[in-house]
């Protein structure tokens, strides 16, 4: 399951007692807060654990994962643990949002941009190399996705169908989906009010801190604070950050990233590099930043249409800001 192109560092101030974890799972960072220092061990416990069962059911790159046998099953139903049915129908509920700019049946058009493997196994272009004139244009096309529609779940049976052809892939919603039922599952467990941050994607629960959760939205978690970015506090809810510039590798020759437009089959052509969104869930914050990457310049009206406070970078570094999202830092 890939990363978002951008991530977030929260930060505490004292006289704050946050109880801090980190480490890497599902091909990115994992960030975790409670505010009861006690429960930390507990916490990353739980949080593991929800971890290893979405990774275990929705993993493209797990041979033994459900999603890989779904890939696999050459249009018959297949068997799948709940979880993936649940997965998938949040996937197909973020299509649905955005009237097929977020499509998980991208799969084939991934492998044909070179994403066929782990991120961390990718050809990484080189620091501070030139792009080519053509980097953003579409370079491939993946014509045999016939979109989400043709997606056919059985509750019942548990079991999912897709086309011949057609490859599922998650990591457009699976990412921000898990860090909320993380969280969640955190505050459940130990009563702490938890943050889960996976990349880009920051979800909490239960009481926050007096200042809010302080945030740093940047383009790269690499990036320290001081370096472009900003930091916000929310109280609630989450924020995604979807980018194309963060998450990038080399490819037969080209620079390709992992925003696809599902009406070209190839990665998005460059709009905003960064585009951060906060809303109700984790979840839905990443949809609309994915899906704003696509829409390019009809995504600031379409985010303030929804009354999503957003944050969108140009490729010039401009900043355009949307509905209540703070022109200076100050909690939400």
């Amino acid at each position: 399951m890939e990363g978002s192109g951008a991530e977030y560092v929260p930060m505490t101030t004292p006289p704050m007692t946050l109880a801090r974890a980190s480490w890497e799972a599902l091909g990115t960072s994992v960030v975790l807060l409670v505010d009861d220092p006690d429960a930390l061990a507990g916490a990353r416990k739980v949080v593991e654990r929800e971890l290893h069962a979405v990774d275990r059911a929705c993993s493209r790159f797990r041979p033994d994962s459900d999603l890989q046998l779904v890939n696999a099953g050459a249009g018959r139903f297949v068997g799948v643990d709940p979880l993936l049915i649940e997965a998938v129908e949040v996937a197909l509920r973020a299509a649905a949002l955005t009237d097929g700019d977020v499509d998980p049946t991208v799969g084939n058009a991934l492998l044909l941009a070179g994403y066929d493997r782990d991120w961390a196994l990718l050809e990484r272009p080189a620091p501070g190399a030139a792009e080519p004139e053509d980097a953003a244009r579409p370079a491939i096309t993946a014509r045999v996705t016939p979109g989400w529609r043709a997606i056919e779940l059985d509750r019942e049976r548990s079991a999912i169908r897709v086309p011949t052809g057609v490859r599922l892939d998650l990591g457009a919603t699976a990412k921000a989906w898990v860090a909320d039922r993380a969280a969640a599952a955190v505050h459940d467990a130990t009563g702490a009010g938890s943050l889960v941050g996976l990349g880009g994607d920051i979800a909490t629960a239960g009481a926050a801190p007096r200042e809010g959760w302080r945030i740093y939205v940047t383009d790269d978690h690499r990036h320290v604070p001081g370096s472009q970015g900003q930091t916000i506090a929310i109280r609630s809810g989450g924020i995604a950050t979807s980018s194309t510039t963060a998450r990038r590798w080399r490819h037969e020759g080209r620079t390709q990233h992992h925003i696809i437009d599902p009406a070209t089959g190839a990665p998005v052509a460059l709009s905003w590099r960064t585009v951060s969104v906060a809303a109700e869930t984790c979840l839905d914050a990443n949809v609309a930043s994915t899906a704003a990457l696509i829409r390019a310049d009809a995504a600031p009206a379409w985010l303030a249409q929804l009354r999503l406070p957003a944050r969108l970078v140009g490729g010039d570094g401009t900043v355009c800001l949307v509905g209540e999202w703070p022109a200076e830092e100050e909690p939400r």
